[in-house]
């Protein structure tokens, strides 16, 4: 399993997991990031560079510990992000 990412723009949220209210039900879901679908593979980053510094704190506590602790909207869980990271910028 393979996910692909541009570092342009990319969030923390979309990153990791994002807090989104269900159309439905009203209720407040969680939405896998790039680094939760890639559980068991590998997660490219592309232009690398463009990711914040904050953004990338994200990444290295996912790395390190190979899960995510997530609270937000009243859920309180913890996803696996077992996964190679591949980042990718120009000199």
């Amino acid at each position: 399993r393979s996910v692909v990412t541009s570092g342009k723009g990319t969030s923390s949220a979309g990153l990791t997991v994002a807090a989104v209210k269900d159309p439905q039900g009203g209720e407040w879901v969680l939405e896998a990031g790039a680094l939760v679908l890639a559980d068991g593979g590998v997660c490219c980053i592309d232009e690398f560079d463009g990711v914040r510094e904050a953004d990338r704190a994200v990444i290295h506590e996912a790395m390190e510990q190979q899960t995510l602790s997530v609270a937000k909207a009243g859920l309180v869980t913890c996803l696996h992000t077992r996964c190679s990271v591949l980042g990718v910028m120009n000199p």
